[in-house]
């Protein structure tokens, strides 16, 4: 899967453990789904999952890693990543804005992503097998990005995976999951929570003002392949710039994890934080709170290796030093009133 700051990947053991351990765990609902990472997870594990996200490139993962199953697509899909990973490259608007405006990828990967893009919008595929495709283009272009997993920023000098030829592989498909059919939406975070419902609510917000349309703008271009105006040294889509979020926003995030909270029809809900948030531990546990007594667990982890190399000016000079290298990742949880808690959580907060 690709990089991503916020990616759960090393939670996501824990995770699927502690919604495994919950009582009624047939379906989840995922309203920050990402990478979709922790709902392919909960998939492997037979649950069936609801995953959503606003952007357009997360609501693809999670329909290729969520929504397609592995029995109706894997062969076909199979043959036609063949087909397109054999396509000469042909320069176009992709080369042009991201290997020659930025430097994010070598021309010869850019003209072949130009191509095989070109060549998904022609064939017009169902829904879930053009997914999965966009999902193999993607992935097989971070494998020979230049960044250090963010796309604000190219590096100074080519990372050497950059110089790799692009190769589009199969994604990891599952087959359809026990408990029934993952769906996957593309709706904001407060009307998603109007509309789905579940057993289990999974919740992993935005935490700072960093918004992952401009961490991952690349990809969403890539997507919905709309050859956006694009602005900056970053080259970033001119939307960056517009869409606003209260979950990046100090003043407005308490307010927006209440709403969601208190309109997500599931019977427990798990949320996913961490310390370097607008929100903190004890303001969390005052917003869950509302739901029923709420346990924690934490856990420490290296921060993104970006934030771990230092502080330089556009010039490359070093100008600041790194505060600190390791986070807190906390896991809240709100269980059904009488639900039996049988892992070492910290003691009840209400």
């Amino acid at each position: 899967m690709i990089k991503y700051i916020g990616s759960k990947r090393l939670l996501v053991p824990l995770i699927t453990s502690v919604i495994g351990d919950l009582e009624q765990r047939g379906t989840v609902v995922d309203l920050f789904s990402g990478t979709a990472r922790v709902g392919h997870g909960l998939k492997a594990t037979g649950m069936r999952v609801l995953s959503n996200d606003l952007n357009a490139y997360a609501a693809t993962l999670a329909t290729c890693y969520v929504q397609a199953d592995a029995e109706v697509w894997a062969e076909p899909a199979t043959a036609l990543i063949q087909e397109l990973d054999a396509l000469p490259g042909k320069p176009g608007y992709f080369t042009e804005t991201f290997c020659e405006k930025s430097r994010f990828f070598q021309p010869k990967n850019g003209a072949r992503v130009d191509a095989i893009r070109d060549e998904i919008a022609r064939r017009d595929l169902p829904p879930e097998l053009e997914a999965i495709v966009l999902v193999s283009l993607m992935e097989a272009a971070d494998r020979v990005d230049s960044t250090t997993g963010v796309q604000m920023a190219y590096l100074k000098k080519w990372a050497a995976r950059a110089s790799k030829d692009l190769h589009m592989r199969l994604p990891r498909l599952l087959p359809q999951a026990s408990s029934g059919k993952g769906q996957a939406f593309q709706m904001e975070a407060s009307q998603a929570a109007r509309r789905l419902s579940g057993d289990i609510g999974y919740l992993d917000p935005p935490y700072n003002q960093h918004k992952y349309l401009g961490n991952y703008h690349i990809w969403e271009t890539l997507v919905r392949w709309d050859a956006p105006v694009a602005y900056g040294v970053a080259c970033k889509r001119i939307d960056c710039r517009d869409r606003k979020s209260a979950f990046n926003s100090k003043p407005r995030i308490h307010a927006a994890i209440a709403d969601v909270v208190a309109k997500l029809d599931v019977r427990h809900l798990l949320v996913s934080f961490n310390n370097e948030g607008h929100v903190s531990r004890e303001q969390m546990v005052e917003i869950l709170s509302a739901r029923g007594d709420v346990f924690i667990l934490e856990r420490d982890f290296k921060r993104y290796v970006g934030a771990r190399i230092g502080i330089y000016n556009p010039a490359g000079d070093k100008v600041g030093k790194v505060s600190h290298v390791n986070n807190k990742e906390y896991l809240f949880l709100v269980p059904h009133r009488g639900t039996q808690i049988s892992r070492h959580w910290s003691q009840p907060h209400t």
